[in-house]
């Protein structure tokens, strides 16, 4: 019985397309897969496979022409079958004219634009003659997506052309097959991680965050760092300079020292600054206790002996309880640029990047720089844009002048 193939729509935005081509002519007898026409959609030209099998009887739309979707494209059925009354029944426009061709046997339905028969050279497997792989767009596509290499497909489409169905019925030779094989391993969440997920969940979805970033000069403070661990027993990393940094800033700006206590704001008066340190399991915030009344080395010893009791698992809660600001440095990971999840009750948590060699602008003059970006994470409810721009700056002129730091 004669079907009918209508117009596909071949993209969401798709209400009609335009026949470019057609590879196939009234009276071919068609299989699933053949190629039957190559229409053009609002976005590409594609190439139209046939998912029904029959004699071609009629072409209801002609090369160049345009019509919409699921109006009658061809009609595919048994030889000699009349077509007049399925077309006559279907609601849809055709935009071709259709007659009947008298031949001696039987009549054959066809449209008055006819394709002329296109020839082609039998192909052996799906190599064309310049070796190229045969194949359709859908093929080629799936075989991507499967990782399958289509040359080594044998293609039952028109002249060894790979069509869907070879793609799906290709089974992956058994020395590949572990290469496509899923696997995965589970293991239990450990208590920290359990801690450290809700914890960032509970700050994420609880503090409307917002992001403030600034880019600092770092000539004087590496200068500065080079100077200070030229003295003995002395070293201190540009973390310590950081944390000496903030530590005065804060002092100056106590609303970014603050904590959100539902019916009231902390203000707090002393300054204790949280290092995160990365172990193992997670992340943990030891906390420099008034961290303001502190030099550099004593920060910097400070921050080392946390961190060994980080790694040898020995951090007390004493340890990390009592931040009224956290720093998070990614710097000797090699991160430019980050975000951060604020430390409640914090309101605020400083991201710090990498010291980047980059060319930057001085007296007018291109020269070196070494640049290092700050991005600040603020809890609006406590700290407004403002706020946050004025600690920034105040930190970064600390920086960019480490000498003001020694007072």
């Amino acid at each position: 019985m004669a079907e009918i193939v209508r117009m596909p729509r071949l993209s969401d935005t798709m209400s009609e397309g335009t026949v470019a081509k057609w590879h196939k002519k009234v009276g071919d007898a068609i299989s699933e897969g053949d190629l039957l026409a190559e229409i053009e959609t609002d976005k590409a030209t594609m190439e139209f496979e046939s998912f029904q099998e029959g004699v071609l009887l009629h072409i209801g739309v002609g090369e160049s022409e345009t019509a919409p979707v699921d109006c009658i494209l061809a009609i595919l059925g048994v030889e000699g079958e009349d077509v007049i009354a399925l077309i006559e029944a279907d609601a849809t426009p055709v935009t071709s004219e259709v007659k009947v061709v008298k031949e001696e046997k039987t009549p054959v339905v066809e449209t008055k634009d006819e394709v002329a028969p296109i020839p082609t050279t039998p192909l052996k497997n799906t190599k064309s003659v310049d070796g190229r792989t045969v194949a359709s767009p859908l093929a080629k596509r799936l075989a991507e997506e499967k990782g399958v290499d289509i040359s080594s497909i044998s293609g039952s489409g028109d002249g060894g052309r790979v069509i869907k169905r070879d793609i799906d019925n290709y089974q992956v030779p058994v020395a590949n097959s572990l290469l496509y094989q899923e696997s995965f391993t589970e293991e239990p969440v450990s208590q920290m991680r359990k801690v450290i997920a809700r914890r960032l969940a509970e700050s994420k979805f609880t503090a409307p965050h917002f992001y403030l970033s600034i880019s600092v000069d770092m000539d004087n403070a590496i200068a500065a760092r080079k100077a200070i661990n030229a003295l003995p027993d002395t070293k201190v990393s540009f973390n310590d300079l950081v944390v000496k940094a903030c530590a005065m800033a804060l002092r100056e700006h106590p609303t970014v020292n603050s904590s959100w206590k539902a019916d009231v704001i902390r203000r707090n008066q002393h300054v204790n600054v949280g290092v995160a340190i990365a172990v193992e399991d997670g992340l943990l915030v030891p906390v420099v206790r008034f961290t303001n009344t502190k030099s550099l080395s004593d920060i910097s010893a400070e921050v080392k002996e946390f961190a060994k009791k980080a790694k040898d698992k020995k951090l007390q809660p004493a340890d990390w309880e009592g931040s009224t600001f956290t720093i998070s440095n990614l710097g000797m990971y090699g991160i430019d640029e980050f975000t951060a999840i604020i430390n409640t009750p914090d309101a605020c948590i400083l991201a710090v990047g990498g010291i980047q060699q980059i060319p930057v602008v001085k007296e007018g003059q291109v020269v070196p720089g070494n640049v290092m970006k700050l991005t600040l994470s603020c809890d609006h409810r406590v700290v407004d844009g403002a706020s946050g721009a004025a600690f920034l700056n105040t930190l970064k002129t600390y920086l960019q002048n480490p000498v003001t730091m020694l007072k």
